[in-house]
């Protein structure tokens, strides 16, 4: 069809459209005879001139837009006579009810643009919108979480939206009722609290989050950076591993691993590892030995920059919150494998739904069983994974969640590679150099609980509890020193086994007041914690390697310790926290934390008597931010805060006093914004974060330490999250940070920090056609970029930038999902990091297939 042809037929069916339309003839509804009205010129608003103004004349007219109370939620109406054309597309993303309803237009006074905050208690905006020329979006965003949606039309009225809120676990702000249906009290509502809806989030954007406050709260009232990496992202990208979940937020940096079994990151420029206090499980305390799983999480948050505030000890980069795949209200059933090179194969499912006629009781069963090779010499893996979760609802306004996990891992351990001169040694990036029996071998049995109960609409309580137990081994020769002249690589023996266990309890209450004009939500908090560790090791001499021209020497070693240790480390958090809303555009969040710690060790070499000490500490950590947001689409911050991290038992003076806590101290500026409608979430933040009491050696004794060191990090950084335009959806990052040592007696002041690179960037994006015979299809493409960086403190060597490209390819039919990702699609050669010294660098992957087929029935 010619395109002359073809601007035809779309003209005539626009004017068929606007002939019959109210603005050229209206039937009387009293009366099937009426006459017809008669049109004049002036009844037309705008006469159209392109064919963007002519569809959007073609489109059904929304004249109007109105919402009411009902006694359970509230209703949406979308005015208009011809609801039996409008077929709305419903999706959610986070706590958004999202519905886009194509052939409409909204033509409303003004800039055709509705939006109501707070209009239930429960919901905290109601927002219509043109989406484009020929689609309008409605977007209902809940407090608490999801809000049930269910649609209907009425020929007298239009297209009506029936909205009821997920009851919260924190108090929600009284609002306005209807004279005619009046809100019943809490204790007498009929309806069940609904669960957080999980797993249906389809978008790249979160608007709400409880890590940077303990309470649901909008991001962009939060003074202080908050990324989060929601379950799509981890889907489309086809990730299992947190490193390289979070290569998509700004100023972390995924250093691979640390020997092939813990997770390796820094955040603004510190250390994110295994052994640093930074991973929590929905709001917990983790003690993390091996990779933490992925495949039950719903999202990841990251929370930037010191939070002892809320969390207690931890480094200063921040903070990493694991948050859990809930249970579902309708039932739910998926299954996926996935196979690729290197020898990967992985299988999963994922069940949920509920468990009596009410629904106050609902299952959610996740497992997952993979195999996978490497791209290193002799590298393997394997795991198993088991978690399900149980939610009740006890009562309208009481909920108790419960989940367990189980986990068994076995993988190869892996050093790397050394450093020659200033840069990686030039050898295969598939060199292999501990031993082909090297060995980590975990299994972890967890349990935990959330209990929330909201005693009316102004005061909850929220308690929770975790408790872990980890038996794990490690049983390998590890790199020690390398002659660079000759290529001999010295490594001794080396065994480790424990047994570990952690408990972490939190009570929040949360209440709601006013004083005069200004809006208060209080937090007072208490923590404990205690995490008891025995382990035992065993270390020797063994045969060196040669890196140029390897021969393993495939000497196993008995078992046996040499050194033992038992911990005792107990903590006590007492918090406050006031989130104050002077206006609605000015809001104040000021708190302090008081913790009080312990720690009694115990060591002894074999054959000899034990050695016992304990100390403790105390600290305070304050914060106080501020958020002003001149209009409704952005938030301007400002925030001060400090954290805290116990030296415990790893280093001691000459002596042998206690040494204080490392602190750090941030000041941190930024602005949030959205844009296009709401549909892109934007975080622009710059930051001085400053880290003290950094142990260093002591320059009159080596055997000693001393606590003199300074370690400085200043950067900006750059976050973009959300949905160009239907089916097109980005997540970006980009990141620069200045690190570097401004105290110390070992290292150079002025050296810049292991493995931070001073410039970084990220983008992944997504398209899916959205309509047509290809519906469903889709594409993804990743861009990651690291610069420069040395890879230990002396700055003796660097690991050179790279540039990495990923691509996918999918397509959803029904339900049905295939899917091909390509990882590093150019091969590019890279390193991903160290662990700050000279003989272990990890290499980057290289191309990388992984094809996935899943289903849900």
């Amino acid at each position: 069809m010619s395109n002359r042809m073809r601007r035809l037929l779309l003209i005539a069916s626009a004017v068929s459209t606007l002939c019959t339309s109210p603005a050229w003839a209206k039937v009387n509804s009293d009366t099937e005879n009426q006459p017809v009205k008669i049109p004049q010129l002036s009844d037309i608003d705008h006469p159209a001139t392109t064919v963007e103004q002519w569809l959007s004349q073609a489109a059904i007219q929304i004249t109007n837009v109105r919402v009411n109370s009902t006694d359970k939620g509230l209703e949406l109406i979308l005015e208009t006579t011809q609801t039996e054309q409008l077929q709305p597309v419903n999706k959610s993303e986070g706590n958004n009810f999202i519905a886009d309803i194509p052939n409409a237009q909204l033509r409303l006074s003004g800039d055709n643009v509705f939006r109501q905050e707070k209009p239930f208690a429960g919901i905290t905006a109601v927002t219509v919108t043109n989406l484009d020329a020929n689609t309008i979006r409605v977007t209902v965003t809940g407090e608490a979480g999801l809000p049930t949606v269910e649609l209907s039309d009425s020929p007298n009225e239009g297209l009506i939206f029936e909205v009821i809120p997920v009851a919260s676990s924190t108090p929600q702000t009284q609002q306005p009722q209807s004279e005619t249906q009046p809100e019943k009290p809490a204790a007498q509502r009929e309806e069940p609290i609904e669960l957080v809806v999980t797993g249906d989030q389809e978008g790249y954007s979160v608007s709400n989050t409880t890590t940077g406050t303990r309470t649901d709260t909008p991001l962009r009232d939060i003074p202080q950076s908050i990324q989060v990496v929601p379950r799509q992202v981890l889907d489309d990208r086809q990730v299992t591993s947190i490193g390289e979940a979070l290569e998509n937020v700004s100023g972390v940096v995924n250093q691979g691993s640390y020997s092939g079994f813990d997770p390796a990151l820094t955040l603004r420029g510190f250390n994110v590892g295994a052994f640093q206090g930074q991973y929590f499980r929905d709001g917990s305390r983790l003690f993390v030995r091996g990779f933490p799983q992925t495949f039950n999480l719903e999202r990841l948050e990251v929370l930037k920059g010191p939070a002892s505030v809320l969390y207690g000890q931890a480094e200063v980069g921040g903070i990493i919150n694991l948050v859990s795949k809930l249970p579902r209200s309708e039932p739910f059933y998926s299954v996926f494998g996935t196979i690729g090179n290197f020898d990967t194969y992985e299988g999963a499912f994922d069940f949920s739904g509920p468990l009596n006629e009410k629904k106050t009781v609902q299952y959610r069963l996740n497992a997952l069983y993979s195999n996978t090779g490497s791209f290193r010499d002799f590298v393997e893996g394997e795991k198993l994974l088991i978690a399900p979760v149980i939610s009740w609802t006890i009562s309208p306004n009481t909920s108790l969640t419960i989940d367990g996990e189980f986990s068994d891992i076995s993988q190869t351990i892996d050093d790397g590679i050394p450093a020659i001169d200033n840069r990686p040694a030039d050898i295969p990036r598939s060199r292999f150099l501990n031993e082909p029996f090297s060995n980590y071998d975990k299994k972890e049995y967890s349990i935990g609980y959330v209990f929330n109960h909201q005693f009316n609409n102004n005061l909850s309580v929220r308690n929770s509890f975790r408790a872990q137990w980890i038996d794990d081994e490690r049983y390998y020769p590890y790199t020690s020193a390398l002659n660079e002249t000759t290529g001999e690589l010295s490594r001794e023996s080396y065994y480790s086994g424990g047994y570990y266990e952690n408990y972490s309890s939190q009570t929040d209450l949360i209440g709601k007041f006013t004083t005069g004009a200004i809006k208060h939500q209080l937090l007072l908090g208490f923590e404990y914690a205690k995490t008891v560790e025995s382990p035992e090791f065993g270390f020797g001499d063994y045969p060196s390697i040669n890196i140029f021209n390897p021969v393993y020497a495939r000497q196993k070693y008995p078992k046996s310790p040499i050194f033992f240790r038992d911990d005792t480390t107990t903590s006590l958090g007492f918090y406050l926290q006031d989130q104050v809303e002077v206006s609605p555009n000015l809001k104040l969040v000021f708190g302090g934390r008081f913790d009080s710690f312990d720690q009694n060790r115990s060591t002894r070499d074999l054959g000899d008597p034990k050695q016992e000490f304990e100390q403790s500490d105390s600290e305070f950590s304050p914060r106080l931010g501020i958020v002003y947001q001149p209009n409704d689409t952005v938030s301007l911050y400002a925030a001060y805060t400090r954290s805290f991290n116990p030296s415990f038992g790893a280093f001691r003076n000459f002596d042998n006093s206690v040494f204080k806590p490392e602190k750090g101290t941030q000041y941190e500026i930024g602005v949030k914004t959205d844009f296009l409608n709401g549909r892109l979430n934007a975080i622009l933040a710059g930051y001085i974060l400053t880290k003290q009491n950094v142990t260093t050696t002591d320059p009159v004794n080596s055997n000693f330490s001393i606590q003199t060191g300074e370690q400085t990090s200043k950067g900006i950084e750059l976050d973009i999250t959300g949905e160009i335009r239907p089916g097109w959806k980005i997540i970006a990052s980009a990141a620069y940070i200045d690190a570097s040592i401004t105290e110390d007696n070992t290292f150079q002041v002025g050296n810049r920090l292991a493995n931070v690179a001073e410039t970084s960037a990220s983008l992944w994006t997504t398209y899916e056609l959205q309509r047509g015979d290809a519906k469903g299809l889709g594409f993804g493409l990743g861009l990651y970029y690291v610069g420069d960086r040395f890879g230990d403190l002396d700055n003796s060597y660097i690991l050179p930038n790279y540039f990495r490209t990923d691509a996918a390819l999918f397509y959803r039919r029904d339900n049905w999902k295939a899917q091909l990702n390509i990882k590093n699609l150019f091969d590019v050669e890279y390193f991903a990091g160290s662990d700050g010294s000279r003989t272990r660098v990890q290499p980057g992957a290289p191309f990388t297939i992984l094809g996935t087929l899943a289903v849900e029935f």
